[in-house]
């Protein structure tokens, strides 16, 4: 073996002075252009004839721009790729590659080498890959197959052949610190390194312990929307960033960066993620919130709740009397029936029941809502919809017209052009002939065209933007007793549909939207006003996929209608209160149908140690299918306490007791916001910590206090439940939120009771942990 790592160091010390002289290359062929960059900007104009005194005076004068702009836009492009180059290397230079395969292929004699990194390098003459991108086809060989007959894909077949050897490495500062021969898909040796050091502030890449499964995921390219149902820690999430980058490799000549968009449960797990690619040499696809686009969608509109309010009423308001009204609200709203509910609604409104603003100007109706509904109606009704809406503005532009040659002649309009500045004056005077300042009238006439077109400038906006129709008395209509007949079937509605609809109806008249209309009504609007989609995003990835409705899906389908989709997620952890509504992601199969749809189950967790996943999957139903991967650890404890003046001392001496076995991050996690924040007060003094709030830009390392559906999607070295008693999660419905917060302990999880522990530990009790009672 010592021989096989000296011959092996022999040729990383190649690659490395290969890496190491392209890096001394690439620098100064980096700098170079970036002096021409500066000198060309500096210059711009010192080399350019400007003549504008003749036609082709003029015409020379803008090729000559045109070719020095073209000239300056490629040498910035080269200086780019330069640079990007540049950065990949020196992201390289210390450990240049992490695994290798020895493979034949069918029909030659001999095996070849494949060394496989984070990035492709060959040496001087460009002609030998010394290491291949860990997205190339060969590539997948490594992830794929133990030694034996193998297979891979490229552009122009299948290649079939031999894996003779599979090698991983440990390389850290050009030193291979360890070398395994393995017949694994990843050797267990480097997967339990990676799994057993501390977190970071950020997600790292994964490429050299990418599974079978997760490979995969990544550079799966069949179908319209990829399904991922992954338990907690199964590594769903670094799959699905390492399939963006590998979708940017395969497509880079017709795919951008910002043709992809990843939607995230909030912004600090954005930017828990945010360097991913940046790591693997890609720039950063688009990230959002789903509450991030309604909010810019509705904010000219209503003040809508966000998702974190909504479920914090549901964990701290059950004595509230409109508690049962809300939550079947919220789940009828979220369902695929209120979604066809809304279709049919809309379809209604071909023939009756449009509601319209009248249009002033001045104070004065132009033309009232009465006369627009009777000209809607009065329209071809054999024409689509939205056509009747187009030809509805058209007519109400007309209008504006009439009324604006109108208004010209009256004498608020000669009062106004008194008032112009001298900058008006010379705007209007410009498009003015020059000999017709001798001729008051015309220039009058001018003035006065300025004058009424300027004041009707936003009346003309509204009616171009459609503001004419009034989606909200719509979306009220929608609520009126008299629509049920049209729009639901016997037993569709729930049993509180009449509280539903006077509480909804309340809430549209403080001008508020709560978090379950923020969709539907938008729906409607779109519906009604044609859908702003955006057909330039080519792949959708949604992550914590459990928290979204099938109602919120539909919607997204339609927004990117070009796009392909990935959903991850787990419905052990859907926590919000319509996840009732979407039940397992079986149901998405409708979306795009069975033969564009591909769902992949993801059943191993590698977060947590052996003994933590024993204990959280007793939590959970069907939780037996879970496997842990076999990495030691201590055994999760339960310590029932008398009072929370105990409880607090015990957890100051707790994380002081975790910080000294190494843990970088502890988290205290509590159920709600409301708990957080007494948590923090009463611990604030005894410990150096900080509290997560919903608005909390970037994950921290230290002690954190933090709400259970915050701390999803990130993992913590240490975590300590702050109070697991049947007083605090006594319902049922708290299931999926208090294993969420179980699952976030990669290495130890504490778990404290103030009086009697939860019900929800169930078997968990009875040998998956240690248990002290004071």
């Amino acid at each position: 073996m010592d021989e096989q790592i000296r011959n092996e160091q022999q040729y990383l010390d190649k690659v490395m002075e290969t890496i190491k002289k392209q890096i001394h290359d690439v620098e100064a062929d980096s700098a170079k252009r970036k002096d021409e960059v500066i000198h060309i900007r500096k210059h711009f104009w010192d080399d350019l004839k400007v003549n504008m005194d003749t036609f082709d005076d003029y015409l020379e004068t803008i090729i000559g721009m045109r070719q020095q702009a073209q000239d300056l836009s490629v040498i910035e492009s080269t200086h780019k790729h330069a640079y990007d180059r540049l950065e990949r290397l020196k992201r390289i230079e210390k450990s240049p590659y992490f695994g290798r395969i020895d493979f034949r292929e069918e029909g030659t004699d001999d095996a070849e080498r494949v060394h496989i990194g984070v990035a492709t390098v060959t040496d001087e003459t460009n002609e030998n890959i010394l290491i291949y991108d860990w997205r190339a086809p060969i590539s997948s060989v490594y992830y794929d197959y133990p030694p034996g007959p193998a297979t891979y894909t490229t552009p122009v077949g299948t290649i079939e052949g031999e894996l003779e050897k599979k090698w991983q490495y440990t390389i850290r500062n050009g030193v291979i610190e360890s070398m395994f021969d393995t017949s694994l898909t990843i050797g267990d040796e480097i997967l339990q390194e990676v799994l057993g050091q501390g977190t970071n502030k950020h997600m790292q890449s994964i490429v050299a312990t990418i599974q079978r499964d997760q490979n995969y995921i990544i550079r799966n390219v069949h179908g319209k929307l990829l399904v991922v149902q992954g338990a907690a820690g199964s590594g769903k999430t670094s799959a699905a960033l390492q399939r963006i980058a590998y979708f940017l490799y395969k497509y880079r000549d017709t795919l951008k960066a910002d043709q992809i968009i990843l939607f995230s449960p909030n912004n600090m797990f954005s930017n828990y993620v945010s360097h991913v690619l940046p790591e693997l040499g890609e720039e950063n696809m688009q990230q959002e919130t789903f509450q991030d686009y309604l909010d810019y969608r509705l904010r000219d509109s209503f003040q809508v709740e966000d998702p974190y309010d909504q479920l914090e009423y549901l964990l701290e308001a059950e004595r509230d009397q409109e508690y049962a009204t809300r939550k079947a609200s919220i789940r009828f709203k979220a369902s695929s029936s209120f979604f066809d509910g809304i279709r049919r609604y809309r379809e209604t409104l071909e023939s009756s029941g449009m509601l319209f603003r009248g249009i002033k100007f001045r104070g004065k109706t132009i033309v009232s809502a009465k006369e627009i509904t009777e000209q809607f109606y009065s329209e071809d009704t054999s024409l689509r919809f939205l056509n009747r809406i187009d030809k509805l503005k058209e007519w109400l532009l007309k209008k504006i017209d009439q009324v604006e040659k109108a208004e010209r002649e009256k004498r608020w309009v000669q009062d106004e052009i008194q008032l112009l500045s001298k900058d008006e004056l010379q705007k209007v005077f410009n498009k003015l002939e020059e000999d017709s300042f001798q001729y008051y009238d015309k220039e009058n006439q001018m003035l006065a065209r300025f004058v009424v077109r300027r004041r009707m400038k936003s009346l003309r906006k509204k009616v171009e933007d459609l503001a004419f129709i009034h989606v909200k008395k719509l979306y009220k209509q929608l609520f009126d007793s008299s629509m049920d007949d049209k729009l639901w079937s016997r037993g569709e509605v729930p049993a509180e549909w009449e509280s539903i609809r006077v509480l909804t109806r309340e809430m549209l008249e403080r001008e508020e939207l709560y978090q379950e209309d923020a969709t539907p009504f938008l729906l409607l609007k779109e519906l009604i006003q044609g859908f702003q989609s955006n057909s330039s995003i080519k792949y959708v990835l949604i992550d914590e996929a459990q928290d979204y409705s099938i109602f919120q899906f539909e919607f997204i389908k339609r927004l990117f209608p070009m796009a392909r989709m990935t959903v991850l997620g787990d419905f052990n952890q859907a926590i919000f209160a319509h996840s009732d509504a979407l039940t397992d992601f079986d149901a998405l199969t409708g979306l795009y149908g069975p033969d564009e749809t591909e769902l992949i189950r993801l059943e191993r967790s590698y977060r947590s140690t052996r003994q933590i996943i024993e204990f959280t999957r007793e939590l959970v139903p069907e939780g037996e299918q879970i496997k842990a991967f076999e990495r030691e650890g201590d055994q999760p404890v339960l310590e029932v306490l008398d009072d929370e003046a105990e409880l607090h001392e015990n957890i100051r001496a707790k994380v002081e007791d975790f910080q000294r076995s190494g843990a970088e991050t502890v988290a205290i996690i509590c159920k709600s916001a409301a708990e957080s924040a007494a948590a923090y007060e009463a611990l604030q003094g005894k410990i150096d910590l900080t509290l997560v709030k919903k608005n909390t830009e970037e994950y921290q390392q230290g002690v954190v206090v933090i709400p259970a559906y915050l701390a999803k999607g990130i993992e913590f070295d240490s975590v300590i439940i702050y109070n697991a008693s049947a007083e605090v999660y006594g319902e049922e419905h708290l299931r999926r939120l208090f294993y969420t917060a179980c699952t976030r302990a990669m290495h130890q999880l504490h778990l404290y009771s103030v009086g009697e522990p939860s019900p929800l530990l169930g078997n968990a009790l009875e040998g998956s942990m240690l248990i002290t009672q004071n």
